[in-house]
């Protein structure tokens, strides 16, 4: 008789303080889900991509923030980080140009689509852009011998 394992679907919720080590703890607990859920694997790619999450909702925000992260399937990961401001960033929104290679500042989140699967944004809370804050996601996955060539 064969014996089949299912893994239950797993997410978990940080709300964050406007705080200065807010994304320092966000990337620890991450750490932390990855190691217990088998994917440790991923560390590096999700704590660069929740990094600049975090850090994005702590500059741009005025309020508390939280991220969320979610298995998305076989060695797969969602991490989103919801916000009270409604302003939708580039590479989210349709404006998506590039910043000038000179900026001090609007990188970040363009380094997102470069290591990120796929990515998105959703207006939050009033259900209207402009009103309650947005929701940026982002997944990454385990590479495979074919993505890595």
């Amino acid at each position: 008789m064969t014996t089949a394992t299912v893994t239950p679907p797993w997410a978990y919720t940080l709300h964050l303080p406007r705080d200065p080590r807010a994304p320092g703890v966000a990337r620890s607990t991450l750490r932390a889900v990855l190691r217990v859920h088998g994917m440790a694997e991923l560390t590096d790619t999700a704590e660069l991509l929740a990094s600049e999450l975090v850090t994005n909702a702590y500059l741009y925000s005025e309020g508390a923030y939280s991220l969320r992260l979610r298995g998305a399937g076989r060695q797969r990961v969602r991490l989103s980080v919801q916000d009270t401001d409604p302003y939708i960033p580039a590479p989210f929104s349709r404006r998506a140009e590039a910043p000038d290679a000179l900026a001090e500042r609007g990188r970040g989140l363009h380094l997102v689509t470069f290591w990120a699967e796929s990515w998105g944004a959703y207006p939050a809370g009033g259900g209207l852009p402009g009103q309650g804050g947005k929701l940026l996601w982002v997944e990454c996955g385990e590479k495979t011998g074919s993505d890595t060539g």
